[in-house]
């Protein structure tokens, strides 16, 4: 598990008011298209990883997380190419809140898109299951296409135009510290706000959400596993099946979710709702999600037969 949710210590996270604001609902969108380099990649589990080069050298193996605010580089390959050390910063992840390094990165190339000036933390590659981490601050001015059935990524600048095809599903997002935030979802005929998480192969769901479903009160018959967050720290979560889960205009059934109050759904300011965080577990079922994080869409494209994989 490998969602990653980064804070400077003195940065303040502002909640928002009850009730949130109103977004334009999920629209149907036979118009698009993200154009440019297609980025080989591979997969482990659900989730795909792209070559990366750090300061003009490499490639390294980086795991692409739209759920984490900032990059991220293995402390090993740090050492290696001996970056300049920076200031230490509060992480915080699914387990809690810890103090880390960070180091200067003054290029990151993602395929033809470069990012300057990183400052990025260095953590542990044995859990980061990667060489790095791309996240919202390399890919905020970017259209990300995670294409599951070819194993490819492709970046575009969100500033050109799109172009059409068939068969996508745009769900219009709002966002907040840069993750895109989902309203148009639901389940079991409630309103859920829901975070696109490249990052994580397992779909979380907070307690509010257990709740909703009516298994709050038998939480402690629940099957409960054992994460690792990014910094190595184990925490718990139980195991409950969402009977169904619409996702714009799909409605998909016995969605397995893991539950726990983790400390990303209060940074992102859905702890006192019910709240998903969609991991690749999920975003799989389709052939192709295409994040736009600047104009705050989603797309979920349908496989030629129309059929969601589960």
């Amino acid at each position: 598990m490998n969602l990653l949710a980064l804070l400077v210590a003195f940065t303040a996270v502002a909640q928002p008011a009850e009730p949130p604001p109103l977004i334009p609902p999920a629209t149907i969108d036979n118009s698009l298209e993200v154009a440019g380099e297609s980025l080989s990649a591979r997969e482990n589990g659900s989730r795909l990883f792209v070559d990366v080069r750090i300061n003009g050298k490499g490639p390294y193996n980086f795991l692409v997380d739209s759920g984490a605010d900032r990059s991220v580089i293995g402390a090993a390959l740090a050492q290696r190419l001996g970056l300049p050390q920076e200031d230490r910063v509060m992480l915080r992840s699914m387990a809690g809140s810890t103090e880390v390094s960070t180091v200067f990165i003054e290029t990151l190339k993602l395929g033809a898109s470069e990012i300057a000036a990183i400052k990025a933390p260095a953590l542990p590659e044995k859990f980061l299951g990667a060489q790095g981490i791309i996240g919202i601050d390399a890919l905020a001015d970017q259209r990300l296409l995670l294409d599951f059935d070819a194993k490819t990524v492709i970046i575009q600048d969100s500033r050109q135009p799109v172009v059409g095809e068939t068969g996508e599903i745009v769900v219009t997002a709002r966002r907040r510290k840069g993750q895109l935030i989902l309203t148009q979802v639901s389940v079991d005929g409630g309103t859920t706000y829901a975070v696109i998480d490249t990052g994580s192969e397992i779909s979380l769901g907070n307690l509010a959400m257990l709740a909703r479903i009516g298994r709050g009160r038998n939480a402690g018959r629940l099957q409960e596993i054992e994460m690792i967050s990014v910094t190595g720290v184990p925490f718990t979560a139980k195991v409950a099946v969402l009977p169904e889960l619409k996702l714009g205009g799909i409605t998909l059934q016995n969605v397995q979710i893991a539950f726990t109050d983790a400390p990303p759904f209060e940074l992102f300011g859905i702890d006192k709702r019910p709240a998903l965080l969609l991991g690749t577990d999920l975003l799989s079922s389709f052939r192709r999600v295409s994040l736009d994080f600047r104009n705050r869409k989603v797309r979920f494209t349908l496989r030629r037969d129309g059929a969601v994989r589960r």
